[in-house]
């Protein structure tokens, strides 16, 4: 191997000449080539579907519509590595905003459409994106955002515009944006890389600032190459997302990225109601539905009162959070007896996974590592990161730190954050900050995060433990628990409940804990909330920081209950 010190790059001595195939794979292994195969093998096949409007795209429909803005685009100079930044629910034109970019080079990037206005600008301002894509539902949010922006896009389209006095000044609707465009695929000023930067996401996670995560094009296809060979999808599929696009989970896992990688068909679910997803199951004979534990509880309950005919689905996909072994066999027994759970990160897409097989034995835990990832639970230490075979004991009970060595759907990369990148990202691993133990198979079982971990009166209690014991009870929905101040254990364990049944009790729940056998009395909760919701992510992650936040207050104002 001879290391080329000016480019800082390693080269090797090849048995076979190796030109032709560099050439090739670095220059045309994309995503976008991969969709316009399927433009070609598959032109009068349906791609896209959108229930609200009956309107359906095939591959080659869906190919002009995305030209026409890809043209308009670069008609404004819109060129290689420009942002194009977009704030959508689930659409037609969420689609585009994702493909029209890959086609001239430039980087498409979703935020969540639920941000407060400070925090759009924050997005903005990080990635100072020339063209933003908004829906007119968040005009207000938009307009706030923008007059908090340091930076302001040189183009503001707004979608879902029917009355030209809603516009602002200055702004433009779509569809006069992409009026009188070519349907003909543009032309490419340059070259296209398997390194370039095609889409930017912003995490949703636990933390208040989010952080920009870059993803190549290797990253893209071999992200949907992980999901055809999981679930496995087929050109035959259609799927269905329950949850927004804009984050990983969403574009990523079942939604347009691998289903129009595969050839399969898009059906969007713009807003999720449990009665009217289970309708388009059924009348559109979907095939894969995907959505965090909590709608497919909402979606259990309906079926159970109203069950629709579910014998098109080969599977439904979950993720966001662990899958408890009562409601995985409820899910079995109500919607399908294909559950699959995937484990991940923003950064890193899913890296461990249960598959049908491995339910309901192994519901609980995360699963064991996808086909090309490593995963591993390493020791905890005060200070400095363990080394990545500094492993942590594999008996199901050694608590350690998860890492991630996902080098086929992870860029190793934060946009603009170099102290972010040095904190997660060691030795070819991302060091997530998820406490967790593993056992002799290597099945992964979260506990908690190292940054939500009670301690009291010296123990160690993990969060996770204790919601699960709470939303075993038959009348709790959902649970977060915390720790706040205490004079005598420096932390006492909170409980914020979302009751099924409003007959429920503080003084039941006190007991329910102290009898239950797998919960030892200094892990009992000494406070109790009721609240009708609990904060979460976009991809259904439960925000302990905000409720840390909300128990602080409360107990301040002394609205914490004793049982």
């Amino acid at each position: 191997m001879i290391e080329d010190e000016k480019e800082g790059f390693c080269t090797m001595s090849f048995t076979y000449d190796a030109t032709m195939f560099k050439e090739t794979f670095e220059t045309s292994f994309t995503y976008l080539n991969g969709f316009m195969r399927n433009v070609s093998r598959f032109a009068d096949r349906p791609a896209l579907f959108d229930p609200e409007t009956e309107k359906r795209w095939s591959y080659a429909e869906l190919n002009q519509d995305v030209n026409r803005l890809a043209n308009a685009l670069a008609e404004d100079g819109i060129r290689k590595n420009d942002v194009i930044m977009y704030q959508l629910a689930n659409c037609a034109e969420f689609v585009f905003c994702y493909l029209a970019p890959q086609k001239i080079g430039a980087i498409n990037s979703p935020i969540n459409y639920r941000l407060a206005p400070g925090e759009t600008a924050m997005s903005i301002d990080d990635s100072r994106p020339k063209v933003f894509v908004y829906d007119m539902e968040s005009r207000e949010t938009v307009q706030e955002a923008l007059a908090m922006c340091a930076h302001r896009p040189e183009i503001l389209i707004m979608t879902g515009c029917t009355d030209e006095d809603e516009l602002p000044r200055g702004h433009i609707t779509y569809e006069d944006y992409v009026k009188d465009q070519s349907d003909e695929n543009p032309v490419r000023t340059e070259p296209s890389h398997i390194y370039d930067e095609t889409t930017r996401l912003y995490t949703s996670g636990t933390t208040s600032r989010p952080k920009g995560v870059p993803l190549n094009n290797i990253n893209e296809v071999l992200s949907a190459h992980d999901v055809l060979m999981h679930f496995p999808l087929t050109p035959m599929d259609r799927t269905m997302n329950m949850t927004p696009w804009f984050h990983r989970g969403g574009l990523h896992s079942g939604g347009p990225c691998p289903t129009l990688y595969a050839g399969g068909e898009v059906i969007i679910l713009r807003e999720f109601t449990p009665k009217k997803c289970l309708k388009y199951a059924e009348k559109y004979e979907i095939t894969f539905l995907i959505g965090v534990p909590a709608v497919l509880t909402l979606l259990t309950q309906v079926q159970e009162r109203n069950p629709v005919d579910l014998s098109n689905l080969k599977g439904i996909v979950t993720m966001g959070s662990p899958l408890e072994k009562a409601a995985c066999e409820r899910f079995h027994k109500v919607l399908s007896p294909n559950i699959f759970n995937g484990y991940g990160t923003t950064e890193t897409f899913w890296n461990t996974f249960l598959r049908p097989y491995d339910l309901p034995e192994m519901a609980g835990s995360a699963g064991r590592a996808c086909t090309d990832d490593d995963v591993r639970v390493v020791k905890v230490y005060e200070g400095h990161k363990a080394e990545p075979d500094d492993l942590a004991e594999k008996d199901g009970q050694d608590i350690g730190e998860v890492i991630l060595c996902s080098p086929a759907k992870s860029s190793y990369s934060y946009y603009n954050n170099p102290a972010e990148m040095d904190r997660k990202f060691y030795k070819g691993f991302m060091y997530t900050g998820d406490l967790a133990t593993w056992d002799e198979n290597q099945f992964v079982t979260i506990v908690g995060r190292k940054d939500d971990m009670i301690v009291s009166a010296g123990e160690n209690i993990y969060p996770s433990q204790v919601e699960e014991v709470l939303n075993q009870h038959p009348k709790v929905f959902e649970s977060a628990v915390v720790g706040v101040a205490d004079r005598l254990r420096e932390q006492a364990v909170a409980a914020y409940i979302v009751p099924s049944d409003d007959s429920l009790t503080v003084e039941e729940l006190g007991v329910y804990c102290m009898e239950h056998p797998m919960l030892a009395n200094y892990k009992c909760p000494r406070f109790y909330r009721f609240v009708e919701e609990l904060p979460h992510t976009a991809t259904g992650k439960l925000m302990h920081y905000k409720v840390m936040e909300m128990a602080a207050e409360d107990q301040a104002a002394k609205k914490l209950q004793r049982p």
